[in-house]
């Protein structure tokens, strides 16, 4: 499904999506075309494409790609897929109960899940928040344990 969406693999093309994209909120999210979590994300994505695209836009972003690990570093990216939602340039954030309140990390479980929460970021971003609560309940939100170099 992957290559319904657009994939991008520089990091100048990210730098000019999140740029361009103006009063929608732009979903990026960063994996493998052939990671099995990832291509059934890229399946609810990609269903949910034109359901969502008066109010939002979405991209793939190849990990893999050299120019891009610049944003994997920046966004701490150590599990795939991982989704990065962004309005008018700004890093929209969302509070889902888990301890990275930057991404979402893993798949949605359904094509409904997707919507609620782009349309919650979109709602959040009018009203001038960069962060959002999760509109999901808390069994449907993908559970990972985090680990830190050093600690």
């Amino acid at each position: 499904m992957s290559y319904l969406l657009k994939t991008l693999t520089k990091k100048q093309e990210v730098d000019s999506l999140i740029r361009s994209t103006i009063d929608k909120v732009l979903v990026l999210r960063f994996g493998r075309a052939s990671d099995t979590v990832c291509l059934l994300l890229d399946d609810v994505l990609a269903k949910t494409a034109r359901e969502v695209s008066n109010f939002a836009a979405i991209a793939l972003v190849d990990i893999d790609s050299e120019d891009i690990q610049v944003y994997a570093k920046y966004f701490d990216i150590t599990l795939i897929p991982s989704t990065v939602f962004f309005f008018n340039a700004h890093h929209m954030k969302m509070d889902s109960g888990t301890a990275d309140h930057t991404k979402w990390v893993g798949a949605f479980q359904q094509k409904q899940d997707f919507i609620d929460v782009v349309e919650a970021i979109f709602r959040g971003a009018m009203k001038g928040k960069l962060i959002v609560s999760c509109p999901l309940p808390p069994e449907r939100i993908p559970k990972y344990q985090l680990l830190y170099k050093d600690v």
